[in-house]
C-alpha cells in the first residue's frame, strides 16, 4: 500500500500511509486508537475505497471495490468483534457465501468434510463441524474465523486484536497457528495493543500516528518497547501505573461493599470478600474462571443461587440492577459497545443516561442542565474531543471507556465494578485510564477490577483475589505477589 489517503467529512483518517507485507511474515500494525489502523485495514479488505494512493498485489496494481474482490484476491480479515453467525453451524460459517452446491442444493457432506479438513490444518480437528458457532468458547470461534479465511485460499490474513478475549494458554495456541500459517507462505497482518505479544509473534512493525506512517519495517524482536511507544504516542510513557499507597500507609476507611457466599449458576461458588472506600480490589483468573459472573452477580445482572451483597451494611435485592444503581453502584461491562454504550446516541446522552430522572420536573425535560452536566463530566475525565454532541460511536476505545466512567461519576456512585476496562485501548490511553481509576479511588470510590492482563491487576489494585474455577483460592495485598505467582495459582494451583 503506497500513499493511501482516505477522507471522511471533516477528517482525513489516512494521510499518505504506506504498508508493505511480505509472504510468510507476521507484520504488526501498531498505533493508538484513532491512528488510522481500522481505516487502513478496511481499505485493504475492500470495505473502503481510498481517495488517493495505490495498492499493489504481488507487484501489480489492483483495485478492491468491495470485500468480495479482496477475498477473491486472497485477502481475508478477522475483526476483533467476530462476524460469525451464532445460529449457524461451524461448517456453515466457514463456507458462508461460497457453499459447495449442485443445482442450487448445498452439498452438506462435502461442506462438513471440508470444514473438518480446514480445522485439522489449524490443529483443531476436535471442533465439531455440525455444532452451532454460538455454543463454542471464544478461542474456538477464533479458530472458526481463521478456517473461514483459509477456505477462501487466503494468502494474507488480517487479524485485529485476535488475543483480546483469549486466556493465556489459548493465546499460546493462537501463536502456534499463526507460525504454522506463516511457514506455509501465508502473510499475517497482526494488530494488537499488547506490546509484549508483538515481540513474541511479530517479524516486522509498521507504526501509525494521526493517520500517517511513523515507521515502516522495524524489527519486532529487537526494537526497544520504549521506542515503539514513543513512535505511537509522540512521547515517552515512563510510568504506566500511578503510585498507590503502601499497605502500611493506607488509611483505614469504612467498608462499602461486602460480598458473602456468592454463588452464580455454573461458574461462581461461595465467593466472599469486601472493599473499603478508596480501595481497588483486583480479581485475577483465566477466561472462563467466573470473573465476569462475579461482577454481574454483584450488580444484579445475574440472580445469585446463594449468598448476598451488602452496600453500606444493607443487603441489596438479588437480581435487581435497578436496586444496585439506586443504592450507589456502577458497572462498566467487558463489552462496552453492546452492553454499556448507546452507539447511535451522542456522548452527552451516554453520560447522562443513568441520571435522566434528575432532569425531569413537572413533565418538562431540562436539556440545558443535562448538557451542562455532560460538559462538566467530559472535562472531569479528560474525554477527547470534548464535544457532548459528537456520536459516541466515533470515539476511540479509550474515550468510549471514559464516557462510561463519566456516566457513573455523574451518578456519584460509591462502588464501581470494572470488567476489562482497557480491552482494545492503546498504550497512551491506558495510562490516562489508569490515572483516572487511581484518582477515583483516592477520592473515596470503592473499585472492583477484573482484567485478563495480570500485570494490569497487579499494577492497579491494592488487594488481589486469585480465582480458579469460580472459587477464590488466594487473597493478599498486591505487593505480596508477582505475575508468576498468580499464574502458578490459576493454572496449576501450586502453593506460593
Amino acid at each position: 500500500m503506497r500513499g493511501i489517503v482516505k477522507e471522511f467529512p471533516g477528517v482525513r483518517a489516512l494521510d499518505g500511509v504506506d504498508l508493505e507485507v511480505r509472504a510468510g511474515e507476521v507484520h504488526c500494525l501498531l498505533g493508538q486508537n484513532g491512528a488510522g489502523k481500522s481505516t487502513l485495514i478496511k481499505v485493504l479488505s475492500g470495505a473502503h475505497h481510498p481517495d488517493a494512493g495505490e495498492l499493489l498485489w504481488q507487484g501489480e496494481p489492483v483495485r478492491l471495490s468491495h470485500p468480495t474482490a479482496a477475498m477473491r484476491l486472497g485477502v481475508a480479515t478477522i475483526y476483533q468483534e467476530l462476524d460469525l453467525v451464532p445460529g449457524l453451524s461451524v461448517a456453515e460459517n466457514i463456507f458462508l457465501g461460497h457453499e459447495p452446491a449442485s443445482f442450487g442444493v448445498t452439498r452438506r457432506g462435502e461442506m462438513q468434510r471440508g470444514a473438518r479438513a480446514l480445522l485439522g490444518r489449524l490443529g483443531h480437528a476436535e471442533i465439531p463441524p455440525w455444532r452451532p458457532v454460538g455454543q463454542l468458547p471464544a478461542a474456538a470461534q477464533q479458530v472458526v474465523s481463521m478456517a473461514r479465511a483459509l477456505s477462501h485460499d487466503a494468502r494474507l490474513i488480517v487479524m485485529d486484536e485476535p488475543s483480546a478475549a483469549l486466556a493465556h494458554d489459548e493465546v499460546t495456541n493462537l501463536f502456534r497457528i499463526i507460525r504454522e500459517l506463516a511457514a506455509t507462505g501465508v502473510a499475517v497482518v497482526y494488530i494488537s495493543h499488547r506490546l509484549e505479544e508483538i515481540r513474541e509473534i511479530g517479524d516486522r512493525i509498521t507504526v501509525l500516528k494521526d493517520g500517517r506512517t511513523r515507521a515502516v519495517g522495524l524489527p519486532a524482536r529487537t526494537t526497544p518497547t520504549a521506542d515503539v511507544v514513543a513512535l505511537m504516542t509522540g512521547r515517552a510513557v515512563e510510568h504506566t501505573f500511578p503510585r498507590r499507597p503502601a499497605p502500611g500507609l493506607r488509611k483505614v476507611t469504612p467498608e462499602v461493599l461486602r460480598v458473602e457466599g456468592l454463588s452464580v449458576a455454573g461458574r461462581v461458588h461461595d465467593v466472599s470478600f469486601s472493599v473499603r472506600a478508596g480501595e481497588i480490589v483486583g480479581i485475577a483468573g483465566l477466561v472462563g474462571s467466573g470473573r465476569s459472573e462475579i461482577l454481574e452477580g454483584i450488580y444484579g445482572a445475574r440472580t445469585p443461587l446463594a449468598g448476598r451483597v451488602l452496600l453500606d451494611g444493607t443487603a441489596l435485592r438479588p437480581g435487581s440492577t435497578t436496586a444496585a444503581v439506586r443504592r450507589g453502584m456502577g458497572f462498566a461491562p467487558e463489552e462496552r459497545k453492546s452492553q454499556a454504550l448507546l452507539m447511535l446516541e451522542s456522548v452527552g446522552r451516554n453520560i447522562t443516561v443513568a441520571s435522566l430522572g434528575r432532569y425531569t420536573r413537572y413533565g418538562w425535560f431540562d436539556r440545558r442542565r443535562e448538557s451542562a452536566d455532560a460538559v462538566r463530566q467530559i472535562a472531569a475525565v479528560q474525554l477527547r474531543p470534548d464535544d457532548p454532541e459528537r456520536p459516541v460511536r466515533t470515539l476511540s476505545g479509550g474515550n468510549q471507556q471514559k464516557a462510561v466512567l463519566a456516566r457513573w461519576l455523574l451518578r456519584r456512585c460509591k462502588v464501581l465494578l470494572l470488567d476489562e476496562p482497557t480491552r482494545g485501548v492503546d498504550v497512551g490511553a491506558r495510562s490516562e485510564l489508569y490515572a483516572q481509576m487511581r484518582a477515583l479511588a483516592d477520592a473515596g470510590l470503592a473499585i472492583v477490577l477484573v482484567s485478563s492482563e495480570v500485570p494490569e491487576v497487579l499494577g492497579l489494585a491494592d488487594r488481589i483475589l486469585v480465582l480458579r474455577e469460580g472459587r477464590v483460592i488466594h487473597a493478599c495485598d498486591a505487593v505480596d505477589i508477582d505475575e508468576h505467582g498468580v499464574l502458578d495459582l490459576v493454572m496449576e494451583g501450586s502453593a506460593l
